[in-house]
């Protein structure tokens, strides 16, 4: 999404998690995961990494925020995506009973109403763009996390609860470069419902 907002050609390899290809465990062989951007013959790791390079490199349409408060406040809520949103709302549910993924979703809730609370009066985290921490949350929580939760039968935002992030999303939904970068959705719930296999036999 980061490419194709900044306008930069790139060739696209998808890997088969299962079966790491030579290429992704000769450009990452410490974490042996995606993504990895190569450019100049320089391999970059890690999915904000990443993003921050391709801004840094590729200064036109920028995804940080120019504000040195507001560009620390979108680092620390990506973080916060990462780190805790998928942890408790994909990794810890895939392991839970459905009593255990009852209070999963309460507490993934809890930290999902940080981002509400971000998009009052916003069409975007970034205001009237996308940006940084929109390409951060949105690739992993409606369009990855949702799709999750909808193939083990569990309802976490609900547009009464989450009407800014219910709008956020379909403002998403209406940007080209988005749409584009979304899997098929039937394909992905069975992708979802597979890594969290994964993750319980693990």
């Amino acid at each position: 999404m980061a490419l194709k907002l900044k306008g930069v050609p790139y060739e696209y390899v998808e890997e088969i998690l299962e079966k790491k290809s030579p290429l992704l465990l000769a450009l990452n062989p410490v974490h042996k995961k995606v993504p990895v951007l190569v450019h100049n013959g320089k391999t970059i790791l890690e999915s904000q990494v990443i993003l921050e390079y391709i801004d840094e490199t590729w200064k036109h349409n920028p995804l940080l925020p120019q504000d040195p408060y507001e560009r620390s406040k979108a680092r620390f809520l990506a973080k916060l995506v990462d780190e805790q949103i998928i942890t408790a709302g994909f990794v810890s549910m895939a392991r839970a009973d459905e009593k255990g993924r009852e209070v999963l979703a309460e507490q993934t809730r809890e930290l999902i109403m940080n981002l509400e609370k971000e998009l009052v009066g916003k069409d975007f985290f970034g205001g009237k763009t996308v940006g940084f921490l929109d390409l951060v949350a949105g690739s992993v929580i409606p369009f990855c996390l949702e799709r999750g939760w909808e193939g083990i039968g569990l309802e976490v935002i609900s547009e009464e609860k989450f009407p800014e992030y219910k709008r956020w999303v379909k403002n998403l939904q209406k940007v080209d470069f988005v749409k584009d970068c979304i899997p098929p959705k039937e394909k992905h719930v069975e992708h979802m419902n597979h890594m969290g296999q994964v993750i319980r036999s693990a």
